[in-house]
């Protein structure tokens, strides 16, 4: 049984809730990811910003990345998976809500993200092209 702690990338950078989208995006260009965890002051994960997302609820609407707060963004209870949940389990959170990152939890702290390409390099091909012709429909 592969687990989510061994499919995830360690090590999440996350962006605070009072920084900038601008900050958010320089940290994605810094990293190479298209995706940051919105954290609060506590250190607790309060939602995801993509680089998709600053395009959309930002640029799109003419609106300052250099104002505009991460927080603003997060809004909603992000989707997440424990450390210990099964690799199945992982890919299907994901299929049934869509989404391409999952955030791992464990002990109520962020310890790492799954993306697509994890999924790739630790489950089967077939599940893995499965996930991905439901994900982009």
């Amino acid at each position: 049984m592969t687990t989510a702690r061994e499919i995830m990338h360690t090590g999440a950078t996350c962006v605070r809730e009072d920084e900038t989208l601008m900050d958010a995006a320089r940290r994605m260009s810094e990293l190479g990811v298209g995706a940051l965890p919105i954290c609060g002051p506590d250190d607790r994960l309060h939602g995801i910003v993509t680089d998709r997302d600053i395009v959309v609820k930002c640029l799109a609407k003419g609106k300052d990345p250099r104002h505009m707060r991460a927080g603003y963004l997060a809004q909603g209870k992000p989707v997440t998976v424990d450390a210990d949940t099964d690799g199945e389990e992982v890919l299907r959170t994901m299929q049934d809500h869509r989404i391409r990152r999952v955030p791992v939890i464990d002990d109520h702290r962020l310890v790492g993200m799954i993306s697509e390409a994890d999924l790739a390099l630790h489950l089967p091909e077939e599940r893995v092209g499965h996930f991905v012709e439901e994900v982009c429909r």
